[in-house]
C-alpha cells in the first residue's frame, strides 16, 4: 500500500483510480497522462528527429508529436504523418503542407479525396485555390 499523490489516502500499488479523490494511477509518484510518447535523443535544433506521439495529458489535452519527423494524432514537422497534421511532406486524414497525401487536404501539390491546391491536385473533389477564387 502506497498513499495517493493527490489526497494522501493509502491505494494498492495495482489501483487505476484512487477510491477517495479518483486520481488516476494514484501510487505513483508523478502520472503525466495517457498513452505512449517517444522523443528521439538526437535533434535537429530545438526539434527531435523522431517524435511519435499517441499521448493525453492529465487534462485531457492531446501532445501534438512536433519533430523533423513528426508521427501521432496531430503532427506537426518536416515529414508528418498523422490524423490532423501540417508539414512540408505530410500523410493523413486532414493534411496542410507542400506535397500532401490525405482524405481532406490543402496544399501546394496533393492526392486527395476533398482538396484545395496551389499547383497540382488529384483526387474525387480536388479544386485549383486560385480558380475556385475566381482567378486566371
Amino acid at each position: 500500500m502506497k498513499p495517493c499523490r493527490e489526497c494522501q489516502h493509502q491505494v494498492s500499488e495495482h489501483a487505476i483510480s484512487c477510491p477517495n479523490c479518483g486520481a488516476p494511477y494514484p501510487w505513483k509518484d508523478r502520472w503525466e497522462g495517457w498513452g505512449f510518447e517517444y522523443k528521439s535523443r538526437m535533434a535537429i535544433g530545438s526539434l527531435p528527429l523522431i517524435h511519435v506521439s499517441f499521448k493525453y495529458r492529465p487534462d485531457r489535452k492531446p501532445v501534438v508529436a512536433k519533430g523533423v519527423i513528426a508521427v501521432g494524432q496531430f503532427g506537426v514537422g518536416l515529414i508528418n504523418i498523422s490524423q490532423f497534421g501540417i508539414g512540408v511532406i505530410s500523410i493523413g486524414q486532414f493534411a496542410i503542407g507542400m506535397w500532401v497525401v490525405a482524405q481532406f487536404a490543402l496544399a501546394y501539390s496533393c492526392v486527395a479525396q476533398f482538396g484545395l491546391y496551389v499547383y497540382r491536385g488529384y483526387g474525387q473533389i480536388v479544386y485549383n485555390i486560385f480558380r475556385l477564387l475566381g482567378g486566371a
